[in-house]
């Protein structure tokens, strides 16, 4: 949804695993925040298309996706190139965990040149400061997480963590049992290296589910990575 300059790019699934090694600052304070709260027919939306997404229900999901929804700036609008873009027919189609990993996290209103004021989740992006540079950071989203030696749930603790933003040099580390499924970011915090399960941290790369309100209710109006 947001415009960036083509070095800050991310992949359409995901950040990019490596990043460029910035130099160390100070963990940076992120609070969640969800401007949708106090919405009760937004809270009500939400929890309904979560059930959806969760179920694979296609035909409620289609329902709510506008006729106009934005695909990215060198795809047409509307739902037939949506449905091309994501393939949610296929086994392993990303859509459904993309949006459910964008649901679960606060929404927060947000706006830019090619996009009106919307609702928008994860608050990860809307929220990002200016100041810093979204390539090779990321934002803990959750209150509290391990930072560990190594990419395992036995590696020694190092600190405990919680909201703020972190410098990342690895956005995807296997965990270091090759039969566990888990998997890793490598991050600088605190002034140590370590590592913290994937689910806690999010890019402001990553995609963003964009909602509008009309007379018949909510609406998706994109769900794009950053630069799309």
């Amino acid at each position: 949804c947001v415009l960036l300059p083509a070095a800050l790019l991310a992949s359409p699934g995901h950040a990019q695993t490596e990043s460029p090694t910035p130099p160390r600052t100070k963990d940076i304070s992120f609070v969640p925040l969800d401007e949708g709260a106090g919405d009760s027919s937004w809270t009500r939306f939400r929890d309904r298309l979560l059930e959806a997404v969760q179920q694979r229900d296609l035909k409620f999901v289609l329902e709510v996706v506008d006729r106009n929804v934005r695909n990215g700036i060198e795809r047409p609008n509307g739902i037939d190139e949506f449905k091309r873009q994501w393939d949610p027919d296929a086994e392993d189609s990303p859509l459904w965990r993309e949006l459910t990993r964008a649901l679960h996290l606060g929404a927060a209103y947000y706006r830019h040149e090619r996009m009106p004021r919307s609702l928008c989740a994860p608050y990860v992006l809307p929220q990002w400061p200016k100041t810093v540079d979204p390539h090779g950071s990321g934002a803990i989203t959750a209150r509290e997480t391990a930072l560990r030696a190594g990419p395992s749930g036995g590696a020694e603790i190092l600190a405990s963590l919680s909201y703020s933003i972190v410098r990342v040099t690895d956005w995807e580390v296997a965990d270091s049992d090759a039969a566990v499924r888990q998997k890793w970011v490598k991050i600088s915090a605190r002034d140590r290296d370590g590592y913290i399960p994937e689910e806690h941290i999010r890019s402001p790369l990553e995609h963003l589910a964009c909602f509008r309100k009309s007379d018949t209710g909510w609406r998706l109006t994109s769900f794009l990575a950053a630069g799309e």
